[in-house]
């Protein structure tokens, strides 16, 4: 049966008028805590933005950034080493895989280290997780939504006349 396209405000006229009401269903947030708790585990703020660490290679940030390249997005995951502000290492991808940061994390090998994040995606992956744990370090994550917390690699990616 073919219908015709109606604007919106004749479909909430149409209902007033025969006092129609329409119910809403939400999504369950429950159900979606439940579904990544499962999969995505998120690690506890252990580096508590101590940004002044005086050891190298103890406290290692991590994040990806976009960089314009073409028509499209090439993808920069860095590690970078707190204390020393020194690169430790890198990788690009044209694709936002989980591959990208487990391939940069397998060039870290410091045991005992801390490795500090955000709570994306591919931070909280098992996959990810599991090449923190290989590389004998400890993960660390930000609280979500808040980006102060993992600074010194954000400043990193931030635009070269905003820095000092």
């Amino acid at each position: 049966m073919w219908l015709p396209h109606m604007n919106h405000k004749k479909i909430q006229r149409i209902m007033k008028k025969y006092g129609l009401r329409a119910t809403v269903r939400r999504k369950n947030p429950y159900k979606q805590l439940q579904t990544k708790n499962r999969e995505h585990r998120v690690a506890p703020n252990l580096l508590q933005r101590d940004f002044l660490q005086p050891t190298p290679y103890a406290v290692f940030c991590t994040d990806i950034t976009y960089l314009p390249w073409k028509d499209t997005f090439a993808y920069l995951s860095v590690v970078k080493d707190v204390a020393s502000g020194e690169v430790v290492a890198w990788k690009t991808s044209l694709g936002l895989e989980v591959e990208l940061v487990t391939a940069t994390l397998d060039q870290v090998s410091a045991q005992g280290a801390l490795i500090h994040s955000d709570q994306g995606f591919h931070y909280t992956n098992p996959r990810c997780i599991q090449a923190v744990q290989k590389g004998g370090m400890i993960q660390s994550m930000s609280r979500k939504g808040n980006c102060i917390d993992n600074a010194p690699i954000e400043s990193f990616f931030g635009a070269p006349e905003r820095r000092a």
